[in-house]
């Protein structure tokens, strides 16, 4: 049966040769069809690696969120009878880890597909080994509610979970909504409580830091725009 490549990006640029194993090259070079959450940033990204593959030669598939499960079914299945291999890339980080890859990993593994992860930069794992937070006990939340009277009942509900079973709670925001949602978690969470902000990981910029939500209220960083996991415990 075909293998299904999880291929983790980059999540800053230019930092393919800091961050990147050989074997993301060697498989890439290899592999003539991709399932990708954005066509642009998939081409972008293999383009830079400067590989031997022709990239006006591979076959890309959109796999968003919104991508009808039917449309993916078809896809995937057509590959298992030509008995071709496929790759899975996320927009930044690792397939499958907040991002919709692991709707067609779960349809490969329902078609007998070997499924290889390949190693690569995951910025909820970095953030948790840079945080000092407990990384026995750990969930990852995704993104929280927009709507702020919701997003403040959902921080109360996990510090209340921190505090009880002391387990780090992780979560994030897309870049434009960092500032509001770190405002509301300052506004929110008890004086005590730990939070560790992790922005821009694997750049030259990269900055993390973990203080108390009172140590924070003096020091508010600008997270604009910025890639951003928040933890907290």
């Amino acid at each position: 049966m075909p293998t299904l490549y999880l291929i983790p990006t980059l999540l800053a640029d230019d930092t393919a040769q800091m961050v990147l194993p050989p074997t993301i090259r060697e498989v890439i070079e290899k592999t003539d069809t991709y399932f990708v959450e954005n066509v642009r940033s998939a081409r972008r990204f293999i383009s830079g690696l400067k590989t031997a593959r022709v990239i006006d030669e591979t076959l890309f598939f959109e796999l968003t969120k919104d991508t009808p499960p039917t449309d993916t079914r078809r896809q995937i299945q057509e590959l298992t009878e030509r008995k071709l291999n496929a790759g899975v890339l996320s927009e930044a980080g690792c397939p499958g880890v907040a991002d919709p890859g692991a709707v067609v990993v779960g349809m490969a593994h329902t078609l007998g597909w070997r499924v290889e992860p390949l190693v690569g930069p995951s910025s909820i794992l970095l953030a948790l080994m840079a945080s000092g937070m407990s990384g026995q006990s750990f969930v990852f939340h995704g993104y929280l509610p927009i709507d702020r009277q919701d997003r403040a009942r959902t921080l109360r509900n996990l510090e209340k979970e921190a505090q009880q079973r002391q387990q780090t709670q992780i979560f994030m925001e897309t870049p434009y909504r960092n500032d509001a949602l770190l405002a509301d978690v300052l506004a929110t969470c008890q004086a005590t409580t730990r939070l560790c902000i992790a922005c821009n990981l694997t750049a030259p910029d990269a900055f993390v830091r973990t203080l108390t939500i009172r140590e924070w209220k003096s020091k508010v960083p600008d997270l604009r725009k910025k890639p951003t996991v928040f933890l907290l415990l």
